[in-house]
């Protein structure tokens, strides 16, 4: 699978950083809130296990407000990881809010020089989308860590995986994940593009790549029926969901378990209008073992199958 996305001045091929090896050294940041300072410890000390060399961000573990330090510290991080050429893989510690903040403040030059991968999830999503529609950089849309705060080992040698060889990764739908009744028929293919709803509401008009063409990823955490409508009404009438592939969802989490149908019902009601393939039951975002797959690359989508396949 080969493929572009559409950037500011047009088509932009898609950037895979190149793939670590052993020795290679990662950086942690905090671009969004302050992460428990043992977990990340323990992820460290995890991926130091398999052969890589760790540091942090020199203001990874500040708290300014809800946010791990002001702007331009939390900006001064990323950037100085960027530039960077000893750090080749950027490891997000945490997601909570923030990096929309500082995601148009990127030195998106340096990522063009020497492009390297970053692995992060939630608030995160907004600077996966910004480096796509700037730079056309591929990213990892996880987290080493679990739905308990400890580290998935599974999800952590996938991970590795994708920051180690080149291949494809195959995810199927998982049974018993409520979205899995969105699943409709047929195939699609494209960039896979997107991550947390909110982000990509928030990311829309300014960091949102063109999703022409696109295979479009969506999960939500702290769902309510109301704040569900309203993202997908926004996105559907300012024109940002014309032209997709198809749509993969992955785990939306309620915050009223009892109002999980009508959340699925309103996903249903704007999905449908798109007329494209829907592939839901993804185990992706902040459920339950969820898992990480990779942000911007080449992806097919088989609803009939119920697997999305995407190039790393």
């Amino acid at each position: 699978m080969r493929g572009e996305i559409k950037s500011d001045s047009g088509q932009r091929s898609i950037i895979i950083p190149p793939k670590l090896k052993p020795g290679d050294r990662i950086r942690f940041v905090s671009p969004a809130s302050t992460p428990d300072r043992d977990t990340i410890v323990a992820c460290a000390r995890s991926v130091e296990g398999l052969g890589f060399r760790v540091d942090f961000g020199a203001h990874a573990f500040d708290r300014h407000a809800y946010l791990a330090g002001t702007d331009d510290e939390r900006l001064d991080d990323m950037n100085a990881a960027l530039r960077d050429p000893d750090i080749r893989a950027i490891f997000a510690t945490r997601g909570g809010k923030g990096s929309y903040r500082i995601a148009d403040r990127l030195d998106f030059d340096a990522v063009r020089f020497d492009p390297k991968v970053l692995v992060g999830l939630s608030d995160i999503t907004v600077l996966h989308l910004m480096l796509l529609r700037r730079c056309g950089l591929v990213g990892i849309h996880g987290a080493l860590f679990g739905d308990e705060g400890g580290v998935d080992i599974e999800n952590r040698d996938a991970i590795l995986r994708m920051l180690t060889a080149r291949g494809r990764i195959t995810i199927a739908s998982r049974p018993g994940e409520p979205t899995g009744t969105l699943t409709t028929t047929g195939k699609a293919e494209g960039p896979l593009v997107g991550g947390n709803l909110d982000l990509i509401v928030t990311a829309a008009g300014w960091a949102l790549p063109d999703l022409t063409g696109a295979v479009l990823l969506l999960e939500a955490t702290d769902c309510y029926p109301g704040r569900v409508d309203r993202a997908l009404t926004m996105l559907r009438k300012a024109g940002h969901l014309n032209g997709l592939s198809g749509v993969a969802v992955g785990q939306f989490m309620m915050v009223e378990p009892s109002r999980g149908r009508v959340i699925i019902d309103i996903l249903r009601d704007h999905l449908e209008r798109l007329s494209v393939p829907v592939l839901g039951g993804l185990p992706v975002g902040h459920g339950e073992r969820p898992v990480s797959l990779p942000s911007g690359s080449m992806a097919e989508l088989d609803a009939d199958q119920e697997t999305l396949t995407i190039e790393h």
